[in-house]
């Protein structure tokens, strides 16, 4: 997966990759060559006392350093820029992703893992790739380079390198086999302090309600030890790696003087040659390191290349139609024909049967009791989730082949649990519509029963709204969605209960200002307020996702006995009948 998954994104990059390759050639080839540059300085210059080809050859290694500079400096450079540029575009790509994804996608992956492959999983794959273009790039060319330059120096002495170099290949072997498991474990058990820590901030309020501070403290202590744990066993692992590493060098290094020492009392072997010998020895071995440093980073990145992959793999439900069709003539129409309704795994469908026409300029209203199907129902139209039966077409057109933009055009919602985002009043308004007027988020907020809590705001439109627009009352949030949903100007209006937190006469007077200022759209409103609906054109009854009676209210009162049920639940016959 991680062969794949950076084959695939850096292949854009293919000559920058290529332009640090050949300075890291550059380089480790300098560095390769001056040990024998100065063992002929030891040789030829010190033991004859040649002061002329010492400072010659000096001037030339001097020269070889400044190219040995330059060539590292921008390898370092150019490979993390690519590097950098490899996690945006992973990042990018996950969000893409993730944006295209539909409620049973998110569920099955979760929303805490998504943010720490979007994270932490993309952080790991990008230092791998730092970490492989500045010093694994180089350690191959100078394995290779020193071990034949050592051979051309002393061949007998050259024959510890059989022996040092495959056992530090078994002791890193060993050692990277245990540590891949351990990643794993890691990053699943960050996604469990994610979740943790998550569900704290999001329920705090629930939390100190019931007074369940120390059970959570505790619930996230076993979080953050079992985590800790885990990267304890990983750490000792890597602690382990660089003194294996060390040991071997320097018993190397011991072997290299003994035996060396004997063959310069024996005249057959140089001192030059022996020093030049002992730093090849010690390039060949820190390419080791330096390629087992690597490996210790590749366990983790790999993991975290599959979780990324399996992300990015994961076809979305709601996928654009192959061949779409340009959007109907009446983009206001809104017609279902025996819908019915799944979820992936029920035993029972959520919505059966269920066939009704919403026309422009009408309301129509879905009411019912908990559990009934109304926020499912709602949620098919602007195709949050595809219908598991028969068609739901808008303007005339099955919304499974029109462009997910269409569909977004037609059609605005009004969640049950309105969300704005961080930025200011007028951002959130413009969230549909980037081209609004500052005029056309007033005319909206007038309609919507919020211009008078704006224009108190310090800064009117310009006022800071907090994630989630926690800065604001349940209320207020609601009409600033709803307001939201009407500088889009989509022709079919869903309101999912999003008048519920409002009082009896704040609603009267939106419901009032929607039925003489937007009179060209379809209207759906889902309601348990009777009060909301009664004056809809036409009444929607569900009940364990049949709809069991359809008319207005004076019909229904008279022959539904389960909305008449409803009905004198809130209102007295009188006030029913009024």
């Amino acid at each position: 997966m991680l062969i794949r998954l950076l084959r695939t994104y850096l292949r854009q990059y293919r000559k920058p990759l290529v332009f640090v390759l050949l300075l890291q050639l550059a380089q480790t080839l300098a560095t390769l060559y001056l040990p024998t540059l100065n063992a002929d300085i030891i040789d030829k210059g010190v033991i004859t006392h040649n002061t002329h080809y010492i400072i010659k050859t000096g001037s030339f290694m001097l020269g070889i350093t400044v190219v040995q500079i330059f060539c590292a400096v921008g390898a370092v450079y150019f490979g993390a820029k690519v590097a950098m540029a490899l996690g945006r575009d992973v990042r990018h790509g996950i969000f893409s992703r993730v944006l295209m994804f539909s409620d049973r996608e998110v569920n099955h992956l979760g929303t805490p893992s998504l943010i720490t492959r979007t994270t932490n999983d993309v952080q790991q794959v990008q230092m791998l790739a730092i970490m492989t273009f500045t010093l694994l790039l180089s350690a191959p060319i100078m394995c290779i380079g020193g071990i034949i330059l050592a051979l051309n120096q002393d061949v007998p002495l050259s024959s510890l390198l059989l022996v040092a170099v495959p056992l530090l290949g078994v002791i890193v072997t060993l050692i990277i086999s245990r540590m891949r498991p351990l990643f794993r474990q890691m990053q699943e058990r960050l996604d469990n302090i994610n979740r943790v820590l998550r569900e704290q901030i999001t329920g705090v309020r629930v939390i100190r309600a019931f007074v369940r501070d120390p059970q959570e403290r505790e619930r996230f202590r076993t979080a953050s030890t079992q985590l800790f744990d885990v990267s304890l066993g990983a750490g000792k692992l890597m602690a382990l790696m660089f003194p294996s590493v060390m040991l071997v060098l320097n018993l190397s290094t011991t072997a290299v003087v003994w035996f060396g020492g004997h063959l310069i009392a024996d005249g057959s072997m140089q001192i030059g040659s022996l020093t030049a010998f002992i730093t090849y020895l010690a390039q060949i071995l820190m390419s080791v390191m330096m390629a087992t440093f690597m490996f210790m980073l590749v366990p983790r990145a790999e993991v975290s290349a599959e979780r990324i992959m399996e992300v990015i793999d994961t076809e979305p439900a709601l996928a654009p139609p192959v061949s779409p069709l340009p959007a109907g003539d009446e983009p206001g129409r809104l017609e279902l024909r025996d819908v019915g309704f799944r979820y992936p795994g029920a035993e029972q469908p959520v919505l059966h049967d269920i066939s009704f026409t919403a026309l422009p300029g009408q309301t129509t209203a879905i009411i019912g009791g908990t559990g009934s199907g109304k926020t499912t129902l709602v949620n098919l139209i602007p195709r949050l989730l595809d219908v598991t039966g028969g068609q739901l077409l808008i303007g005339g057109v099955d919304v499974r082949d029109l462009e997910p933009a269409e569909v977004s055009a037609a059609v605005g919602l009004v969640p049950q649990k309105p969300y704005l985002f961080s930025g200011t009043v007028a951002t959130n308004l413009r969230y549909g519509n980037q081209a609004a007027t500052d005029e056309d988020l007033w005319q909206a907020l007038e309609i919507a029963q919020a211009r008078d809590f704006v224009e108190r705001m310090p800064d009117g439109l310009d006022s800071p709204i907090s994630q989630g627009g926690t800065n604001v009352s349940g209320g207020q949030r609601q009409r600033l969605a709803i307001a939201r949903a009407l500088v889009h100007k989509p022709g079919i209006y869903l309101f999912d209960d999003s008048f519920s937190a409002l009082d009896y006469a704040t609603d009267a007077r939106l419901r009032s200002a929607l039925a003489t200022e937007v009179t060209a759209a379809t209207m759906i409103i889902v309601a348990q307020r009777v009060s909301t609906i009664r004056h809809a054109d036409q009444i929607l009854v569900l009940d364990a996702g049949r709809i069991v009676d359809r008319g207005t209210h004076a019909e229904l009162m008279g022959t539904s006995e389960t909305y008449r049920e409803i009905v004198l639940s809130q209102l007295t016959e009188q006030e029913a009948a009024a």
